[in-house]
């Protein structure tokens, strides 16, 4: 990581990002807000230069995207609470019918 200071034409090296990994991923333990604790079950973890070992690079510049298409999950939502509001309809109307087949019977 570098900075240009103001009023310099050079930049001065401030130091190396590192990403860290671990042996087992999965045994990390989630803490909410996309924050995890090392565990023993994850081993020991290990600070590595971007690019090497498996650690994946650093992208300048970029912005992380969300992994979740807003529209999509509304869509799925509405189509989830038709069917909801379908069944229980159904459910009502098996209900009434049965009630009216009791009362014929008596």
């Amino acid at each position: 990581m570098s900075v240009t200071l103001p009023g310099s034409t050079t930049s001065s090296i401030l130091g190396q990002l590192t990403l860290t990994t671990f042996i087992n991923d999965a045994g990390l333990q989630a803490n909410g807000d996309n924050l995890f604790v090392a565990t023993p079950a994850s081993g020991q973890p290990q600070d590595n230069t971007p690019g090497l070992n498996n650690a994946g690079t650093l992208l300048q510049g970029s912005l992380e995207q969300s992994n979740v298409e807003a529209v999509t999950e509304i869509s799925n939502l509405i189509s989830a609470q038709r069917a909801y509001e379908m069944n229980s309809k159904v459910i009502t109307a098996a209900d009434q019918m049965l009630q009216t087949t009791a009362q014929l019977m008596r």
